[in-house]
């Protein structure tokens, strides 16, 4: 498989040989430009500000960059975005990521200027204290930060921990009127000031991969069907959804909205390799490994059988995880909704989830966009995925 984002084997092959730049077919080299464009965007898909209930910024980031892949799009009510590739057919598939990213509320603004927050989302108080943030408001964005007190001054002993009840954020105010003349008041958003980077070539670090690394997987998935000219025989909804961090409630509306008959979800999952993790109780998944597929009530077997059956047909290595009950991810939405929907959890495997350096494999990305491409060239429609009839 051509890696997607190192040097490509076509790039390699240049390198390592005296062959004249002329010598590549115009495929090549727009296979090359495309390459760049899909790294710009997702870097700067990953730098946006999209948090639970305010996803707009970057779901019209990712809306622009699949427009030219997809037939149509609509955008419902709390934005959550549906690409459709040839609509109107009988027979609807859905490969879906969510949108969303945890954040900060202001909850209250003491006499001094401290912000007082509460979260939105599965927001990490433990890594909150000396983190940079942005507060979005009507004015513009503000920048601000995570105060803590100094280690001389804390007890040894007793040393406190930081929670939602004492972390503030300090904007160099000197008063709460100051504060409100910035265009800061109860319910503004707050996010964490982090940017793309990359560790040893290999990896993508960046806050919100959970899951906009989703995103950008499943926008690949339609640039790769558009520029391999599949002519699928359903209508493919490529699904972003907003507010799964909050009870996915996004995917509860894009399914009740398309009546899907099939919907294969992406998300991230962890990686437990690394150190205070016990593969006892989360599992052995690495990054590196491939993309994670979950068995689970809400997982259909069938269609979990197709998906493990297309990865071995392409030699695509793939990860195992068991769900006890809930997926904990949009897969659950899908699958219980309406008269109820065969679907799959295709994970991300990720490092250091819900903080501001969460790190993923390029591999496992350019596996997880092959592992869905494939599953959907080769189905066909009018499956009927009940277990007997």
């Amino acid at each position: 498989m051509v890696q997607f984002f190192g040097c490509l084997a076509v790039n390699q092959q240049k390198k390592n040989s005296n062959i004249p730049n002329d010598i590549f077919t115009k495929f090549e080299r727009n296979y090359l430009k495309m390459r760049r464009q899909s790294k710009k965007f997702l870097k700067d898909y990953l730098n946006a500000n999209s948090p639970t209930g305010f996803e707009t910024p970057g779901q019209k980031i990712w809306l622009d960059y699949i427009k030219p892949y997809i037939d149509e799009y609509e955008v419902d009510t709390y934005g959550t975005v549906i690409g459709v590739i040839n609509p109107g057919k009988q027979y609807k598939v859905v490969i879906e990521a969510h949108a969303d990213e945890i954040a900060w509320y202001v909850n209250y603004i003491d006499d001094k200027g401290y912000i007082y927050v509460k979260r939105n989302g599965g927001s990490d108080h433990q890594i909150a204290p000396s983190m940079r943030v942005h507060l979005h408001t009507k004015k513009g964005m503000v920048d601000g930060i995570f105060g803590w007190p100094a280690i001389h001054v804390r007890s040894r002993t007793r040393e406190p921990q930081p929670s939602s009840k004492n972390l503030t954020i300090d904007v160099g105010a000197k008063n709460k009127a100051e504060v409100l003349k910035m265009g800061i008041d109860v319910g503004t958003i707050a996010t964490f000031d982090a940017s793309f980077m990359e560790l040893n070539k290999k990896y993508v670090v960046a806050r919100a991969i959970d899951n906009r690394g989703g995103g950008f997987m499943i926008a690949e998935v339609a640039r790769k069907l558009k520029e391999e000219n599949i002519e699928l025989p359903f209508s493919l909804y490529v699904v972003n959804a907003v507010q799964e961090e909050i009870g996915l409630r996004g995917a509860e509306m894009a399914s009740r909205r398309i009546k899907p008959d099939v919907a294969i979800v992406t998300d991230v999952t962890h990686d437990t390799q690394s150190p205070m993790y016990n593969k006892k109780e989360q599992g052995d998944t690495k990054c590196g490994n491939g993309p994670a597929v979950t068995t689970g009530p809400a997982v259909q077997n069938n269609l979990l059988q197709m998906i493990l059956d297309v990865a071995k047909d392409n030699k695509i290595k793939v990860q195992k995880q068991a769900a006890s009950r809930s997926t904990g991810t949009d897969t659950d939405a899908f699958a219980y909704s309406d008269i109820g929907v065969a679907s799959a959890l295709i994970s991300l495997p990720l490092k250091y989830m819900h903080t501001t350096v969460e790190t993923v494999a390029y591999k496992d990305i350019d596996d997880c966009i092959e592992l869905m491409y494939q599953t959907l060239i080769q189905l066909e429609a009018g499956h009927d995925f009940r277990y007997f009839t």
